[in-house]
């Protein structure tokens, strides 16, 4: 089955370019050129990852990628135009997955669709054995939907949360560093740092925990890193 991809982008060439190259690699393009029909789309279909521009008319893509995570976790590559930092955190503030700085190669951008989909699973057929459930406490991990639940109720994390999780309940008090975990979940050719990983560690928290400031599962060790206790 061919991966289905949303393209948003309000600057038309680009978007032209983009579309052009992935269906070269077999993959199904669907575009938006603003806010609102972008949030439109990823209601009304099931893709496999969205490439969602920071600077859009309407809504913005920072309020795009808000309102997706209310009720899809698709990977979510945030473009944006500005090198600062802040942006780059923003983006994964608001639930992106990852980010790609204008001007990009588009082989930059298929290689990241390419890791994403592969760490997330997605476009994969479903097997015909069990899905692989962990549980801890009342945390249930779903390994091959990866799907998570708190007390009977799922939890929608994004891609990058879900990996994160899972490295570390399947390492129950194996203490991780931030360089570690940059490394393992995002690979090391990622060009961000270890920030991404604070954000990450806190967003998982605020889902899965019922004190996110007195953490039950995602526990740090100061100095050090993190750990599932």
């Amino acid at each position: 089955m061919a991966r289905k991809v949303l393209v948003v982008d309000d600057e038309k060439a680009i978007v032209k370019g983009v579309r052009f190259s992935l269906e070269q690699d077999a993959m199904e393009v669907d575009v938006a050129y603003d806010g609102e029909e972008a949030l439109r789309k990823a209601k009304d279909n099931a893709y496999d990852i969205i490439l969602l521009d920071v600077m859009l008319p309407g809504l913005t893509g920072l309020e795009v990628c808000q309102q997706i995570r209310e009720f899809s976790n698709v990977p979510i590559i945030m473009l944006t135009a500005k090198g600062e930092d802040m942006d780059k955190i923003m983006g994964l503030e608001y639930g992106a997955d990852d980010y790609i700085t204008k001007p990009f190669n588009i082989l930059e951008v298929k290689a990241r669709i390419k890791a994403i989909m592969r760490r997330s699973g997605a476009g994969e057929k479903p097997g015909a054995v069990q899905p692989a459930m962990i549980e801890r406490g009342d945390l249930k991990l779903d390994v091959d939907s990866r799907r998570v639940y708190v007390e009977g109720n799922e939890i929608n994390l994004t891609a990058k949360e879900f990996d994160v999780l899972e490295l570390l309940v399947k390492n129950p008090n194996k203490v991780y560093s931030r360089s570690q975990l940059l490394t393992i979940v995002w690979g090391t050719d990622y060009p961000g740092d270890e920030r991404t990983v604070d954000v990450h560690v806190r967003r998982l928290r605020e889902k899965i925990e019922k004190n996110p400031s007195e953490p039950k599962y995602v526990n740090t060790k100061w100095g050090v890193g993190y750990y599932f206790k």
